[in-house]
């Protein structure tokens, strides 16, 4: 199963779980339990409860015109039915506006007096404190005008899309609308007359201009040769896949690790991420770090590994935090794979903990970034694809080492790792528990020694080889 695919999936459960909790904005509502087997059913008893007089329905049920919706919420208020959308996002996106757009007009063609049209979304600057505030938790904000506006197309739509499924497949080139906003499908049997690598894998080109090109039809690296004069990276990235052999610069690597110094601490956090903070001081969709691994090469060159995984039904940042700063030593450099990331982790823990703040920012003066060799060419692998994660240059550099291999592990990926412990809190089986625990230490503990191995292999490269000081 493909990330972009979890990621979805995470994200449909997530908004599920937010529109449950919304429902609590308007207490004593009325559920329509969805039934795959039965829309009839909900059909039926939705008109019986608004002709019962009911007041609020949640997931509201109608047909019209060959269209089935649901209204998360509807309410009915002094001058006519109010609908409400529930969103897990933090801000209003246009397909949003489509959405109840489409709502709206089934509604009314229901029979409906429609009066206001509103989005509930998460409120991303919410902290916390004590229990759960929904009304604080949930912004609510009115697109009655937006969505009126909208009918005429949203009819118009409607007319297209009734003549599109009448007729056969429509022929329609692949585009940006293939991912936009979401990932169609049917985009891997749209795309496979695409050879890879292609155009489309090229680094840091915005999609525009990967489209321009594949227009022209300049699509494969044998079509940009001839036609396209590359620069940078993608030159690199076009030429050594042409010669089938990485690129290599070992003066450049050579300089890159003597800015290395002993003992090296090769560092790695996972964090899990809410729409609903559960715990004091966290706010909606914050990175919440609860797991790291750390090999640390000491000067006589030998390999120890420490790790810390949090406890899931309490906060983890505190006990960590602490651990991290007995474990890391008090000098030498630290080493992560894009940097960035556990920097920011750092200062976020710097912020929350006050008495701490003075050690755990020392750490970050010490960071290297292992990256940095990649992307910046002194090392470029064919098969790197264009793109430098972790999970692209491993494999390039050690294609046949099951040791180094995600595919034998559980969870594969830090997704896979957030979206498991956000979960483990509800999982009632201790031996099942343990077992999912063990999984996420041993991704993690993967993360680390892939960069002590990445880092060893520059080594390698670099002539003669250097030491560690």
């Amino acid at each position: 199963r493909s990330t972009s695919g979890q990621q979805q999936e995470s994200l449909f459960k997530s908004g599920t779980n937010v529109g449950v909790l919304a429902q609590q904005l308007f207490p004593g509502g009325s559920l329509i339990q969805f039934d795959s087997s039965n829309y009839e059913g909900m059909l039926t008893k939705t008109k019986e409860l608004i002709e019962g007089g009911a007041t609020t329905i949640f997931e509201a049920t109608f047909r019209e015109e060959g269209v089935f919706v649901m209204a998360d919420i509807l309410h009915k208020g002094e001058d006519g039915w109010e609908m409400y959308e529930v969103k897990s996002s933090t801000s209003i996106k246009g397909y949003h506006i489509n959405d109840v757009s489409i709502q709206w007009r089934v509604l009314q063609k229901a029979g409906l007096n429609l009066t206001k049209a509103a989005i509930i979304h998460i409120n991303n600057r919410y902290i916390r404190t004590g229990e759960l505030d929904i009304s604080k938790l949930f912004t609510m904000t009115d697109i009655t005008n937006q969505v009126i506006e909208k009918q005429d197309q949203v009819q118009s739509n409607l007319r297209e899309i009734w003549t599109m499924l009448k007729a056969g497949q429509p022929e329609i080139d692949i585009g940006p609308h293939c991912s936009n906003p979401f990932r169609c499908n049917f985009h891997a049997l749209c795309w496979e007359h695409i050879a890879y690598p292609s155009v489309f894998n090229l680094y840091r080109m915005s999609g525009h201009q990967k489209f321009e090109l594949y227009y022209k039809n300049i699509i494969s690296y044998e079509d940009l040769s001839e036609n396209i004069s590359l620069s940078g990276i993608r030159a690199t990235q076009v030429s050594s896949y042409q010669q089938n052999k990485p690129s290599i610069n070992q003066e450049e690597i050579g300089s890159f690790l003597k800015t290395i110094h002993s003992p090296v601490s090769f560092f790695d956090f996972e964090t899990f991420m809410e729409a609903i903070p559960r715990f004091n001081n966290q706010h909606p969709y914050q990175q919440m770090p609860f797991q790291y691994s750390l090999h640390i090469v000491s000067e006589e060159e030998k390999i120890k590994h420490w790790e810390f995984l949090g406890d899931e039904n309490i906060d983890p940042r505190r006990e960590l935090a602490e651990r991290m700063l007995e474990d890391i030593p008090a000098h030498g450099s630290i080493i992560a794979y894009n940097q960035a990331f556990e920097k920011r982790i750092i200062k976020e823990l710097a912020n929350t903990f006050e008495d701490l703040k003075e050690e755990l920012l020392a750490l970050n003066d010490r960071f290297i970034d292992l990256i940095t060799p990649f992307r910046g060419r002194s090392y470029y692998h064919p098969n790197f694809h264009g793109s430098f994660s972790l999970k692209s240059v491993l494999p390039a550099l050690f294609p046949n080492d099951k040791e180094l291999d995600y595919k034998n592990l559980e969870i594969q990926n830090g997704h896979m790792a957030m979206d498991t412990f956000a979960k483990l809190h509800q999982l009632k089986d201790p031996s099942k528990r343990n077992e999912i625990r063990q999984n996420l230490l041993d991704y993690c503990r993967l993360d680390t020694l892939a960069m002590v191995r990445i880092w060893e292999k520059l080594r390698e490269c670099a002539a003669p080889k250097p030491r560690i000081t």
